[in-house]
């Protein structure tokens, strides 16, 4: 299993934390989207980087066009000479309406028409083929020499999807390499929910798991303060009604309208309280590092091909994580 960092938002600490990643012996390093965009810090950790893996996790694909970001990625995978992996999430449709002002419908379809599109360009640029690409959501029927970037011989960046719905999971695995799963995850859910959707996906587009990464971004806990932050963290994602098949799966329905309600009231600690340590375990690794490396692989080994360790709140730099990365080494 593949052990990945999380760089701190924004550039400050980019080089930084990804340099300490490196010598750490991470194999990978992820940047976020939130605060700040995905794409910008990956150049830095690139430049202070000759061995880790890179990338998004995730940027919202949605948000943008696939041109935009078939430059992008094309320009990161050459200046990181091959290390670039494309993260891509749909995000949830008030963000794409109300703050990118981006349209909007069939997410799933329009993910998948995406990631074609990207494909299609990619290969024009490669191939010096006309570019030829149309669907019901995306039309990229232009390109000129003057317009097609320099070639390089480390070929395409792979391309994951965040997924955490049935539909959205199949699309990941019928036209990308790999799967990046949402931290609200329980091990039943992965086995019995997700794996199953990649490979009703992948066998759509004639493909075996062969090759396919499923990344994890696994809460962990190894003090009470991180016991906490998770609690809390789950206790907001639980109020999302996007995330209530996992806790169906559990029988746990019911604490998700319970969440909701108390999310529109602003009652943000009474959401904490309703976590128990039931669904708290369920979701999060929680011991010494021994004990959380012992139980990632125990869940997660033999499904997952990468793994994040998760701890809500501020995001620490990676050395906060070298422990527990020496006990999953060990």
């Amino acid at each position: 299993m593949k052990i990945d960092a999380r760089l701190r938002n924004g550039l400050t600490h980019a080089a930084r934390d990804a340099a300490e990643a490196e010598e750490i012996g991470f194999d990978g390093a992820w940047s976020s989207e939130n605060e700040s965009d995905a794409f910008l810090p990956l150049g830095l950790a690139a430049a202070a980087t000759s061995r880790l893996e890179l990338g998004p996790s995730v940027a919202i694909a949605l948000s943008r066009t696939p041109m935009t970001v078939a430059y992008l990625a094309h320009d990161l995978q050459r200046f990181s000479e091959g290390r670039f992996i494309l993260g891509l999430g749909s995000q949830v449709r008030p963000h794409i309406e109300k703050r990118f002002g981006m349209p909007w419908s069939k997410p799933a379809a329009r993910m998948r028409s995406f990631v074609e599109a990207l494909r299609a360009i990619w290969a024009s640029w490669e191939s010096g083929e006309p570019l030829r690409y149309e669907s019901e959501f995306y039309r990229h029927t232009l390109m000129t020499p003057h317009f097609t970037p320099p070639a390089h011989h480390f070929g395409v960046p792979k391309v994951y999807l965040a997924a955490v719905g049935p539909l959205m999971t199949e699309v990941a695995g019928e036209v990308a390499d790999g799967l990046l799963a949402h931290p609200f995850l329980t091990e039943r859910y992965l086995r019995e929910v997700i794996v199953p959707r990649v490979q009703a996906g992948r066998a759509k587009a004639g493909l075996g798991l062969d090759g396919f990464e499923i990344g994890l971004s696994a809460f962990v806990a190894v003090d009470e303060a991180d016991v906490e932050a998770v609690r809390r963290q789950i206790s907001f994602y639980g109020s999302t009604p996007a995330y209530r098949p996992v806790l169906d799966l559990h029988g746990w329905g019911a604490l998700q309208s319970e969440l909701n309600a108390l999310s529109k009231l602003g009652r943000w600690d009474d959401m904490v309280r309703l976590v128990d340590d039931e669904v708290l375990h369920a979701m999060c690794c929680v011991g010494s590092p021994a004990e959380i490396a012992t139980d990632l692989r125990r869940r997660y080994g033999d499904v997952a091909q990468r793994v994040r360790f998760n701890r809500p709140g501020e995001v620490p730099p990676p050395s906060r994580f070298a422990p527990l990365v020496d006990a999953m080494r060990s």
